[in-house]
């Protein structure tokens, strides 16, 4: 790790940030209570109503008359672009926590996934046909996208297990199979997907493991894709946005689909997932910091017992627990956001695995102490923080689950104590 790593916010960012911040709390916030609302008692739950396209657009319109757009394609995501600000990973993160606050947020400022990952995807990864017909559009927020990797019959945590295949037929690949947390797959405007599929039968050869399997690009509209349902999260289906499950039979796709080759679909997972990840911690920052200052306005304004909730039974603790635990998952964040910038990804590997664990898990704690000091009502749909609750406890499961990341955690840790495989 090199001894210049700065973690703060910068000269250059100083300005962007506070105009982020500005949008975030004073445009977005404001209606996102509205949103629900609206969603809830929608006629069509799975399309957006007047009001919220045209809110949505407007905003989408003032940030980018702002110039505050696409601020996820930093310097290492950079190819023969010169698109985007150019931002560190460190400085982009900053960013991602201040969007965090709310969930309509990034995709004011074109950074919400899974549309970030992809368009990193058709940047680093893409032709110069998919550039224009997917990555143009996308970079202008005019269509959206969803990531297809789970399946329901395989331990997909272990991706070499994924069964869902991709056949080669002349000039064309065959495609069949299963996909389910397909987030984003029911927004009606979602036109593309990034599909892996297993390209090589399986075998027992141990070093073809993750040579096995490939990337697609697969127009959402195609013949023998079928939505079979959305994905409930602790009851909520997520509409408009949806995490759907999906089947796709016999759907046939060009060979210029296949994204830089056979066989190379870890190759771009883990060129999409490892900023991701820090994006996705990041905006979890952001969300323990609005329940810590729902938490303390109502530990304040609210009394009981004839005194301030504050001061009732263990709450100084609690509150002090919770501004702890933000600053070192923050700390962490920024550490492994440092560390992609240096080019060492491998060097950044662990620390990613280290915030996909500990960035949910402060959330969790932070929003769960808001929700028990405000009682009843924490619970409830007259605060967001049962929203957040589910939100982060989803997150503990996307970009995979915490025992994998615990266990890459361990393995290099273990390294340097025995020459054996652990």
């Amino acid at each position: 790790m090199s001894d210049n790593m700065c973690l703060g916010v910068t000269e250059r960012l100083k300005p962007i940030l506070a105009e982020v911040r500005e949008i975030v709390q004073n445009d977005v916030l404001p209606i996102e209570e509205k949103w629900h609302h609206e969603t809830a008692n929608a006629a069509d739950r799975w399309a957006h109503t007047p009001w919220q396209l045209e809110t949505l657009e407007a905003l989408k319109a003032k940030a980018r008359s702002k110039n505050l757009w696409n601020f996820w394609l930093t310097k290492t995501g950079l190819t023969a672009s010169d698109k985007g600000f150019g931002l560190t990973t460190v400085e982009y993160a900053h960013l991602a926590e201040q969007m965090g606050w709310c969930h309509l947020a990034p995709e004011v400022f074109n950074c919400s996934a899974p549309d970030t990952g992809n368009m990193e995807v058709f940047e680093k990864y893409g032709t110069e046909e998919h550039k224009e017909r997917w990555l143009k559009p996308m970079l202008e927020g005019k269509v959206r996208s969803a990531y297809l990797m789970t399946e329901p019959d395989v331990a997909s945590s272990d991706a070499t297990n994924l069964e869902f295949s991709a056949v080669k037929d002349g000039d064309e690949w065959v495609l069949n199979g299963e996909k389910y947390w397909s987030s984003g797959a029911g927004d009606p405007r979602c036109e593309v997907y990034i599909l892996m599929a297993r390209t090589e039968a399986k075998g027992d050869d141990m070093s073809r493991r993750h040579k096995q399997h490939s990337m697609f690009v697969v127009p959402a509209d195609l013949p023998g894709i079928t939505k079979l349902r959305a994905m409930t999260i602790f009851g909520q289906d997520d509409a408009p946005h949806g995490h759907l499950h999906m089947k796709f039979d016999n759907v046939r796709i060009p060979a210029d689909a296949l994204l830089i080759g056979e066989g190379r679909g870890f190759e771009v997972s883990q060129g999409r997932l490892g900023p991701g990840r820090i994006h996705h911690c990041m905006r979890a920052i952001g969300q323990a910091e609005r329940a810590l200052e729902l938490l303390c306005k109502r530990a304040t304004s609210r009394e009981a017992f004839g005194r301030p909730l504050a001061k009732l039974g263990g709450n100084y603790d609690i509150i002090a627990d919770c501004r702890i635990g933000i600053e070192q998952a923050r700390l962490l964040c920024l550490k492994a956001a440092s560390l992609m910038d240096t080019g060492d990804h491998r060097a950044a590997g662990p620390y990613i695995s280290m915030i996909k664990v500990a960035a949910p898990q402060v959330a969790l704690k932070v929003i769960d102490e808001a929700m028990q000091m405000h009682g009843g009502v924490g619970i409830s749909q007259d605060t967001p923080l049962a929203n957040m609750f589910v939100q982060m406890r989803t997150l503990r499961f996307a970009d995979g689950p915490d025992a994998v990341h615990r266990m890459q955690v361990a393995r290099k840790e273990l390294r340097g104590y025995t020459n054996q495989k652990v």
